[in-house]
């Protein structure tokens, strides 16, 4: 079959290739859905971290979502954890990398830790997954 698509203007990668991505990928990813499947079912196998700024997470953040702003991650504020505690983090969305810095620091002080992808924006705008909230006087 000829390939000539734009989608295929590079070559695709072979199926072993493309499975060592794909393995390597899910293993730094999760996503809202698996997420909140897991709140659901009442799953405590790992930490869910807000790691926006913690204005922003008292705004509005995912339900049993603990905030850790990713510029305060480091060796003594993770004393306190097993080595073996599992996390998830998750920052704005899409267009922010926070989760991704965060995601970074913890895996250097020797945890597992996994990105949400989607953030706060696909969680609460799109998924409309619930979330904990701050009501200022403006919104009452």
């Amino acid at each position: 079959m000829a390939h000539n698509t734009n989608a295929f203007s590079s070559l695709a990668a072979l199926p072993q290739q493309a499975n060592e991505f794909f393995s390597a990928k899910l293993a730094c990813e999760t996503d809202c859905s698996d997420v909140y499947a897991d709140i659901k079912e009442d799953s405590k196998n790992y930490l869910l971290l807000d790691v926006r700024s913690k204005e922003a997470f008292d705004k509005s953040h995912a339900i049993t979502a603990v905030s850790m702003p990713h510029s305060e991650i480091n060796n003594e504020s993770f004393a306190g954890y097993d080595k073996d505690t599992l996390f998830v983090v998750y920052c704005w969305g899409p267009g922010c990398n926070g989760a991704t810095k965060a995601g970074l620091k913890i895996s250097r002080l020797g945890f597992s830790v996994k990105e949400m992808i989607g953030g706060i924006h696909y969680w609460e705008d799109f998924e409309r997954y619930p979330v904990n909230r701050r009501v200022t006087e403006v919104q009452r």
